[in-house]
């Protein structure tokens, strides 16, 4: 009796373990039960990519679908690479380590349809970028930066309204940048760079922060209609291009521009009023610009030292002429000058080689008079009198 009474308590507490484990089990699938078009997407994204370069150890090399991507904990497989929502049914990040990975982008990322972030950065990613990331209607950050995709910037990239970042620089792109790039109101930082991007800066996203598109193959004036409603933009980064004509006051008026880098190009000519349109240049954030390596003529421009919080001023090897701007020497804060490569004359501003004086740079290569050894500014020795005087005899340099 005791034996069929013990039989029976066995039977019913290995019920119940299983039902509690079974219960267990079933919460813990629950909670990773990743949408399965997300699970298609990921396995069409791992299978485009070479074998040969994903490393063992690497984010790719842990993608093992034999589990749940979104289960956790993550000891084995899944270890890193992509982020899940809280109850791990969808993947909203994509980040992977700079591995070497190489291979092309699958159209089926688009069904990763709560992607936020998107980052592929410094691989060697190749071929076109998918125009199917259209439908990432929630991403907010697309870095593609250093790898060598290649083809134009696709133009459905402009119905990403979340999209917040922007880097795609240092690949191969070619092309024109997209026509509706401004109707990316959420749009905060482009980075462009280090591609071989062609034509004119078209009109731009209004809330930008940053726009860098340096070292393409932009050409064209900088229109004004293209910046204008550029209200936040702080760091405007465009050396390297092949872009032309006058730089207007507009440009160096924007409200909250900091840093202005547009060396090597081929402006003629530049002009600068006093900040907001003849107003008092108080206002005004600028704190850096580079106007080197270009053609730019005439005389410096002297409205740039009341800038109150300029420090650093370079329109080297350009064709200033005419004396240095008397503004420069009782400027407060210029602490760098680099005015090197022209064929300015006459003498110094006394503000610049006084006693105390704390600004660096180069005044070099020009029609100096009376340049002092002394200072750092003049370690660089001015042109010899006779290509001065051919400058000034109406002949072109």
């Amino acid at each position: 009796m005791q034996n069929i009474i013990f039989l029976y308590l066995t039977i019913i507490i290995c019920l119940t373990l299983f039902h509690t484990n079974n219960n267990n089990n079933n919460t813990f699938l629950a909670q990773a039960a990743t949408s399965s078009s997300e699970i298609s997407a990921l396995k069409a994204f791992k299978s485009s990519i070479k074998p040969s370069s994903v490393p063992p150890f690497s984010c790719l090399g842990s993608w093992n679908f034999t589990i749940d991507p979104c289960s956790f904990p993550r000891r084995t497989y899944f270890t890193c690479g992509l982020t899940c929502t809280p109850d791990s049914t969808h993947i909203t990040q994509i980040t992977l380590d700079p591995a070497g990975y190489s291979g092309t982008l699958t159209p089926l990322l688009s069904q990763l349809t709560h992607l936020t972030t998107l980052d592929l950065s410094d691989n060697s990613f190749y071929g076109p970028i998918p125009s199917s990331l259209s439908s990432l209607h929630d991403l907010q950050t697309l870095t593609l930066r250093s790898n060598s995709f290649s083809g134009s910037i696709p133009p459905s990239i402009t119905a990403l309204l979340s999209l917040q970042s922007l880097d795609l620089s240092h690949n191969s792109l070619t092309g024109y940048l997209p026509k509706s790039l401004n109707s990316l109101t959420n749009l905060r930082r482009i980075d462009l760079s280090f591609n071989q991007l062609s034509g004119w800066v078209t009109k731009l996203p209004p809330n930008l922060l940053e726009l860098a598109i340096k070292a393409n193959s932009l050409s064209g004036p900088l229109q004004k209609s293209s910046f204008e409603a550029l209200k936040r933009l702080e760091v405007l980064e465009l050396s390297e291009n092949r872009l032309y004509g006058k730089l207007e006051p507009w440009l160096f008026q924007l409200p909250s521009l900091q840093q202005v880098d547009l060396a090597n190009n081929s402006f003629t000519a530049i002009e600068i009023s006093k900040f907001g349109g003849g107003s008092s240049s108080s206002n005004s954030n600028l704190v850096a610009v580079n106007l080197g390596f270009n053609r730019i003529q005439g005389y410096a421009p002297a409205n740039l030292g009341a800038y109150p919080m300029l420090s650093f001023l370079s329109i080297r090897y350009n064709l200033l002429r005419g004396t240095i701007p008397l503004e420069y020497g009782e400027s407060k804060s210029i602490k760098r000058l680099f005015l090197d490569g022209n064929y300015l004359t006459g003498k110094l501003p006394a503000g610049l080689v006084a006693a105390g004086a704390e600004v660096t740079g180069s005044l070099g290569d020009n029609c100096l008079v009376g340049c002092p050894a002394s200072s750092q500014l003049c370690t660089t020795a001015q042109k010899p009198s006779s290509v001065c005087k051919q400058a000034y005899s109406g002949k072109k340099p």
